[in-house]
């Protein structure tokens, strides 16, 4: 059905998942990155499939995508700005990286000869602050009334990531109704998985599984009890892909998409978790909550499952136990 493949942001961690599953397929995937953090996946990929072109460039200048769209049949938008810390420092480049490129990729598509659909991948951060009422249980925070977030919750941002990110989404709904082009959303909570070069500002589950293997410290911001759903790489893609092959169903829609209800850890139940698997753990030093950060952020992934017939199978101690494994056998890419 999707035969060729575009993927911006293609060597970042969700984006050279992506290519690596449909390259085990036999597509054809073109890759565009700005290798702004890190060239790993890149060469992973290079090195290991065929069928694979790479360009080099930046979406924020839309040249990058001259002589690419017209054979395009599917594109996975994943390019972008992806921390709240920087878009606070740097609104400039956010609005630019998100708002801007997600433009220019619309209009190169608009302006080409091809039929493609696009999969964006969004963030939960559209829903801001939420305000709902939470409970404190043991290690964790919970909500008090509901399971999870769900798609009627209204957009709102409590960072210049998460507006950047509701304006790509409007840009998005604007070219599909005005010119026709086929485009779903994904409002993604917390995607984890081997291959991603997690930090203190961008994908926590990653960076303390690096940081505890590495003996490196972790700084908690606030009191570790906030909880996240957390979904592990190949139920991403396989989500991904779900949308896209639904995607006359899909089209000019929005979905929640994370582990849901039964895939939630804290912060230090993940260190717990983490221990257990590794007999080691970090020194944390403690600090003050960071601007934008929810106590409980849980997806209601009803509406995917229902539609689509998309649902997690790596639960919790599986996915981090394969990150486990990947960290400790690659601390050379690491930096160690």
């Amino acid at each position: 059905m999707f035969d060729r493949i575009l993927i911006t942001g293609g060597a970042g961690f969700i984006g050279s998942h992506l290519a690596e599953y449909s390259l085990k397929k036999g597509k054809e995937v073109t890759i565009i990155d700005n290798l702004s953090r890190t060239d790993y996946n890149i060469k992973y990929l290079q090195e290991n499939y065929k069928n694979l072109k790479f360009v080099q460039g930046d979406i924020r200048d839309s040249k990058v995508f001259n002589g690419l769209m017209d054979d395009i049949d599917l594109i996975y938008h994943c390019a972008a700005q992806v921390a709240v810390t920087t878009s606070l420092e740097n609104p400039r480049l956010d609005y630019e990286s998100n708002a801007d490129g997600t433009f220019n990729l619309c209009e190169s598509l608009r302006n080409s000869k091809s039929d493609a659909s696009i999969v964006f991948c969004s963030t939960n951060k559209v829903y801001g602050d939420l305000n709902l009422r939470i409970l404190e249980k043991g290690s964790r925070y919970e909500y008090r009334d509901i399971q999870g977030i769900d798609e009627t919750y209204s957009l709102e941002t409590n960072c210049p990531y998460g507006g950047s990110k509701i304006i790509s989404e409007w840009i998005l709904d604007t070219f599909h109704k005005s010119f026709g082009i086929k485009s779903t959303k994904a409002r993604m909570s917390c995607i984890y998985g081997t291959r991603q070069f997690g930090n203190e500002d961008q994908g926590w589950v990653a960076w303390f599984t690096i940081a505890t293997i590495l003996g490196k410290k972790i700084t908690i911001y606030g009191d570790g009890k906030q909880i996240r759903d957390i979904l592990y790489i190949t139920d991403q893609n396989n989500a991904f892909e779900s949308l896209a092959k639904n995607i006359d169903k899909t089209k000019g829609k929005a979905y929640n998409l994370g582990g849901g209800p039964k895939n939630t850890i804290s912060l230090f139940e993940l260190l717990n978790l983490i221990n257990e698997l590794t007999g080691k753990r970090s020194e944390i030093i403690r600090d003050n909550w960071r601007m934008g950060d929810q106590k409980v952020y849980v997806s209601d992934i009803s509406k995917i499952r229902k539609e689509v017939g998309w649902e997690p199978v790596v639960g919790v101690k599986e996915g981090v136990k394969n990150l486990v494994e990947w960290v400790t056998n690659n601390k050379s890419a690491l930096g160690q």
